[in-house]
């Protein structure tokens, strides 16, 4: 198995890079409503699903995850918690999750009548187990800062003991961060690496590395009924154009995409196909992350003409067939935490103005931009390396795969990089990605990898996650969206809702699905390409 582990790869967010589309023309109708039979669902079935990367590995207190790791693990691992469609956490396998008054102590009542597939019962003292590890872990230690202790309350509940108030805590046990696996597991992590076993509504069946991986139906499934499907296979297609065309000639039932030219291709073909969007808060913005620890770009003159230079509407008209809308900050207009105003929106002649200013002091202005080599990626870049020269700025593009690109963001060895993140549902979710305790020298792993210290940004940050107070909450993250316009980490293009699952009119429920408690779940997940559950996917003979 491919892989590749380092203390600051933890949860979905952790890094997905832009996979950008060439010059196509707009879509009429980029999304379908889901697909539905008026019989209901059908038990059975087998749905093949084309995916744009392997996993590196299924482990999740050891190995890296990204979109294609959750749509692979999460049918066999469930979590303590998930996210509701208003956006709000939900318990999960826990029955109920509680604060104290204060929000410095949290009681974890787990859910009675669950069993791991390989027979053992869910317990306390297997969920007390599970954070332990979690908070040891050095891939997930960081997300667990706040914690000081566990303790078992009875067999079916556990107590998580706080240094401070956190009252979005139990966002962290919706991803990663909160997914359960069995004593045998924690006991022998590199099997659980290779064949996960958890107590989800599918089993383990077979892995191929960079090729395909196999579930089947649990019959003892916790939850009555559930899953509809006896099988899926989860293929490993890299390629966009072949996932698409393949698609097309019937070899697979679904697959992921942020390719505009898909949405606007098989969003016509409504008869054929359904395509389902991720939207607000669970959509991923797309950037240029830069190094404000070395020069030039520690000087933020250069960092603000470099986003004056950049004109989002150029790079939305062009890479994204006009389907997305710009973006000035870590969260969309849409949000309930997004606020207006101040970021540097494109204007040439200041970011030239600026330039100059630098560069009658220090001299030409000189910077590498990181790049993957897909073609799509490197348009983009490209497009931001002709608008960057344009006021001024000397760019040079070097490209490196994936796992070379996120661990020389992560250790400091960069200038600008291309660069999607920032799709938590709680803006508390993005504290280690741009708090200043989290900002290491470069050399030094780094959450966060623009190195930015901002002593009133933190401080906003701080605010955030020990008021309970909804007002203010938002202002401590609308001063944190003042100081990222004012002092430009990231150069912001657009909010990436062009990441899409298209199926074939067979396929149902994808996006559909209710959690225990009855309520509505969260449709759709992340960026570029979004994930969701396959508990309550189902299929149409044809």
């Amino acid at each position: 198995m491919r892989r590749w582990r380092t203390p600051a790869t933890l949860l979905l967010a952790a890094a997905t890079l832009l996979a950008c589309s060439g010059q196509r023309p707009v879509a009429g109708g980029p999304q379908a409503g889901p697909s539905s039979s008026a019989s209901g669902p059908a038990q059975g079935g087998r749905l093949v699903y084309a995916l744009s990367a392997d996993a590196n590995g299924f482990n999740p207190i050891t190995d890296q995850f990204a979109a294609q790791s959750y749509s692979m693990v999460t049918p066999i691992i469930e979590p303590l918690a998930a996210v509701a469609a208003n956006g709000e956490w939900k318990p999960y396998l826990a029955e109920s999750i509680t604060p104290n008054k204060t929000y410095d102590e949290w009681t974890i009542k787990v859910r009675s009548g669950v069993a791991f597939s390989d027979g053992i019962r869910l317990t306390g003292d297997i969920v007390k187990a599970n954070l332990e590890a979690q908070k040891a872990s050095p891939l997930t230690s960081a997300a667990f800062g706040p914690i000081k202790s566990f303790a078992l309350a009875d067999p079916m509940t556990v107590t998580v003991k706080l240094s401070q108030p956190w009252v979005a805590f139990p966002y962290y046990l919706t991803t990663q961060t909160g997914m359960i696996v069995p004593p045998a597991s924690l006991s022998d992590p590199r099997t659980a690496s290779l064949k996960p076993v958890g107590t989800g509504p599918f089993l383990f069946k077979e892995y191929v590395p960079d090729n395909r991986m196999v579930v089947v139906k649990n019959p003892h499934y916790w939850r009555q009924g559930l899953p509809y499907l006896d099988e899926i296979e989860f293929r490993i297609l890299p390629d966009s154009q072949t996932r698409a065309q393949t698609l097309e000639a019937g070899g697979v039932d679904a697959i992921g995409t942020s390719r505009d030219e898909d949405l606007a291709k098989f969003g016509a073909m409504k008869d054929a196909y359904t395509v389902h969007r991720a939207a607000g808060m669970a959509v991923a913005e797309s950037f240029f992350l830069l190094n404000t620890a070395v020069p030039p770009l520690d000087d933020v003159r250069v960092r603000k003409a470099l986003a004056y230079a950049t004109d989002r509407r150029t790079f939305i008209s062009t890479l994204r067939g006009g389907l997305t809308q710009p973006a000035d900050g870590p969260w969309s207009k849409d949000s309930p935490w997004y606020v207006p105003g101040g970021y540097p929106d494109h204007d040439l002649a200041k970011a030239t103005a600026l330039i100059k200013e630098v560069e009658a002091a220090k001299g030409p202005i000189r910077v590498e931009l990181l790049s993957t080599p897909d073609p799509n990626t490197m348009q983009s870049v490209e497009l931001a390396q002709d608008m960057w020269r344009k006021a001024g700025v000397e760019v040079t593009i070097k490209q490196a795969d994936q796992a070379d690109l996120i661990n020389r963001a992560i250790t400091g060895n960069y200038q600008a990089t291309v660069w999607v993140q920032f799709s938590a549902q709680d803006p508390d979710g993005e504290y280690v990605w741009m708090h200043e305790a989290y900002a290491k020298p470069v050399g030094a792993i780094s959450l966060n990898m623009s190195r930015l210290k901002d002593d009133k940004l933190s401080k906003a940050f701080d605010a955030g996650r020990v008021s309970a107070d909804p007002e203010v909450r938002k202002q401590a993250y609308a001063t944190v969206q003042q100081r990222l316009r004012e002092l430009v980490p990231y150069v912001f293009v657009d909010h990436l809702d062009t990441g899409a699952i298209i199926a074939r009119t067979r396929v149902h429920g994808i996006g559909e699905h209710t959690l225990p408690d009855g309520e509505k779940g969260l449709p759709l997940t992340g960026s570029p390409i979004p994930f969701h559950p396959f508990t309550q996917v189902w299929v149409t003979q044809q």
